[in-house]
């Protein structure tokens, strides 16, 4: 349908070496988009560049670390310079790599996934605020987390990072609604990525996690592109500042 069709438009995607991130650009390019890939690892965008290009579309290959600003606004800036323009925001790095009961937490621990799940996010549309309230459209689409929206049990630093990100969603969908410019969050639920494998593929733990989900199974990350092209679109033309939660029935169920 013509209101998917991103023919013509630019997208800056972070995390998009892997996972999530790599489902999200390659359907955003599927959808005729050329995108900017921001990651890390540059042999992880490497393979993504390689899908990109694989449906006809342009690939700006950018290894960023996005937990510092200076590299954050070099990788905007040189989006821009070799797309043109940037419309559509992909904020999806991020991550957490240990559970502990919050009193065992170690801060530094703390701070680490706050500036990788929030702060990342914070430095991005901060670069980009300029460029795209002067152009007066765009949609930034925010990956944040089931974990910002309910307890997130032996994870608070990853819980607290996405529900920062939900308010900072809303908060810049008021601010830069009037000049056209649309802010929304994507929250998935359980996904099977390779950062949990360990997780989904433990033949106790794996359907122990997904049991209270009306669907009772882990997501693929394949399952987000879906929802990320609709928020990138016209099909979302009127959906700002609102939380849309992928999560196979998670939250629903209490």
């Amino acid at each position: 349908m013509n209101i998917f069709d991103l023919s013509g438009r630019h997208a800056f995607v972070t995390g998009a070496s892997r996972g999530i991130g790599r489902v999200i650009a390659v359907a955003l390019a599927e959808a005729g988009a050329d995108v900017a890939l921001v990651a890390r690892s540059a042999a992880g965008l490497a393979e993504t560049a390689a899908a990109v290009e694989a449906v006809g579309r342009t690939a700006c290959v950018l290894p960023t670390d996005v937990t510092s600003y200076d590299a954050v606004a070099a990788a905007v800036a040189a989006a821009i310079d070799q797309l043109g323009t940037v419309e559509i925001v992909v904020n999806n790095a991020g991550g957490s790599n240990f559970m502990v009961p919050f009193g065992d937490l170690r801060l530094s621990g703390w701070d680490k996934l706050l500036q990788l799940n929030l702060s990342s996010a914070v430095y991005v549309c901060h670069a980009l605020a300029g460029h795209l309230l002067a152009r007066g459209q765009g949609s930034v689409i925010n990956v944040a987390s089931v974990a910002g929206v309910a307890a997130a049990p032996l994870m608070s630093p990853y819980g607290a990072s996405k529900a920062g990100l939900i308010s900072l969603t809303k908060t810049l969908a008021a601010e830069w609604g009037p000049a056209g410019v649309r802010v929304n969050a994507l929250c998935p639920g359980w996904t099977a990525t390779e950062l949990n494998r360990t997780l989904w593929e433990d033949p106790v733990i794996g359907p122990a996690t997904v049991a209270g989900s009306a669907l009772k199974r882990w997501a693929s990350a394949a399952e987000m592109a879906g929802p990320a092209v609709f928020l990138a679109s016209e099909a979302a033309s009127f959906m700002t500042g609102q939380t849309l939660i992928v999560d196979g029935g998670q939250t629903m169920m209490g």
